[in-house]
């Protein structure tokens, strides 16, 4: 199927973060567009503003008659999906044309010049912060985003169609499906072994995404990985270095030290350790474009950051709240750090959502230990996702785990009782669930506080 004469592209999962970018992008070309998911979100709202029909039944009489077009209907889906779905059993079962998200995101990049970001943590931060970096340097570009850009108020940019922006996602072994010219891998963290079975498979799966580089391209890793590439770090005598680092009113200030070049005094404003990684990758992968390296460090200053990724809410003297993505405990850990750093003798209050009963069950000590760093923690049931409850796995029985005194579970509608009853100096909420969909409500209910 030629994607350039296809009039109508149908998803199923249209909601997700990855879909609706590549939703977004049909419907930028002139596609007719529809989808179904599980239910609202303010991504699904923005969607149906541009003109796309989405509904929430799986029931393939809410389905356009005009999809209905074996010839000329392409449908996209998520590997979330289950495969009960009827929507789904329908099409697959006549002679449409069924692609999953990762392999239509190939099609679609294969004739730029692809930069491919990978790792199990840092890549919708990584690949946002590239996206910025090519649009401040006026270069042409087109990006497909994980998360919300706070720089572009969107998961999709269309800048032009000189390179290509695109998260490498390991997840079904997705990556597998793209033609990166440039990429990178920022961690390679045991997660998903629901679909690897252990960390070494994980690890082979990584192997087999970087000997997908064309002829000629480049590969950036993060020192330490067992991965032959461009290494970055920070002061560990990386290809690409941080060295000299301080902190002046909640912004970086540190030298890039790399095989040509020395830049100093170079600004970054998102907190972590993490953040400078993925702005220093970022930055390297930007390289290869030949923009110079001042310019894109100038332009690494005025990065905003990404929805759900260490955004703060409220940022007052007396009170912080601060919300972030993490759903693995090396992803806590870094939270963890950033607002330490950042923060010094502050006494910090964790609300957690668990994502997945099999990650919660896979890496349940982990996560205790990760979480005891706090100084009270609040957990929210586990978010089930695209899972059936396993028995035994709760957050009760996580909660356990913890060498804690001040911790609890708590339904999300007794939330904002309890966070005022702490009083935290800090406020941090994590997860990748349905947590997200509560912060307007915190924010607006603890800016209100007396």
């Amino acid at each position: 199927m030629n994607l350039k004469t296809l009039n109508n592209v149908y998803f199923i999962g249209i909601g997700g973060i990855g879909m609706s970018a590549l939703a977004r992008y049909f419907r930028f070309i002139g596609k007719n567009v529809a989808g179904y998911d599980k239910t609202e979100t303010p991504l699904t709202l923005e969607l149906s503003s541009l003109g796309i029909d989405v509904h929430f039944e799986d029931d393939i009489h809410s389905v356009p008659e005009k999809f209905y077009d074996t010839t000329n209907t392409l449908v996209i889906y998520t590997p979330a999906v289950p495969v009960d779905h009827s929507e789904y059993l329908y099409f697959l079962n006549r002679d449409f044309e069924l692609k999953k998200r990762s392999e239509v995101l190939g099609l679609i990049t294969k004739d730029s010049f692809c930069f491919a970001v990978a790792g199990t943590h840092g890549k919708t931060t990584t690949s946002c912060i590239l996206a910025h970096l090519l649009k401040e340097t006026n270069t042409s570009f087109t990006a497909f985003l994980g998360g919300i850009s706070e720089d572009f108020n969107s998961n999709f940019v269309f800048e032009g169609t000189d390179y290509s922006v695109v998260e490498a996602d390991e997840f079904d072994r997705s990556f597998l499906r793209l033609f990166p010219d440039v990429a990178c891998v920022t961690s390679m963290d045991a997660d998903h072994l629901d679909i690897y079975g252990d960390e070494n498979e994980l690890k082979k799966s990584f192997k087999e995404f970087t000997e997908r580089i064309q002829p000629g391209g480049k590969l950036f890793v993060r020192k330490g990985l067992p991965l032959d590439g461009i290494t970055y770090g920070i002061e560990d005598g990386s290809d690409f270095c941080i060295q000299n680092i301080r902190i002046e009113k909640g912004t970086y200030i540190f030298d890039i030290i790399t095989t040509e070049t020395i830049l100093t005094e170079v600004k970054f404003n998102k907190p972590g350790r993490h953040n400078l990684l993925n702005g220093l990758v970022a930055f390297a992968m930007a390289t290869q474009t030949g923009i110079a390296p001042s310019d894109l460090a100038k332009a690494l200053e005025t990065f905003k950051g990404v929805q759900r990724r260490f955004s703060y809410k409220i940022k007052r003297k007396d009170f912080i709240f601060i919300d972030d993505y993490a759903h693995h405990p090396t992803e806590i850990d870094a939270v963890y750090q950033a607002i330490s750093e950042m923060h010094p003798g502050k006494k910090i209050l964790a609300v957690f959502q668990p994502h997945l009963f099999s990650r919660t069950r896979d890496f349940a000590d982990d996560f205790a230990k990760s979480l005891s760093q706090f100084d009270s923690i609040l957990m929210l049931d586990i978010y089930p996702a695209r899972e059936k409850p396993m028995a035994g796995i709760t957050s009760e029985w996580l909660l356990e785990k913890i060498d804690h005194s001040k911790k609890k579970v708590l339904q999300k509608t007794n939330l904002i009782k309890e966070i005022k009853k702490q009083n935290p100096e800090i406020l941090v909420t994590m997860g990748a669930g349905d947590i997200g969909l509560e912060i307007t409500k915190l924010k607006t209910a603890l800016e209100n506080a007396d």
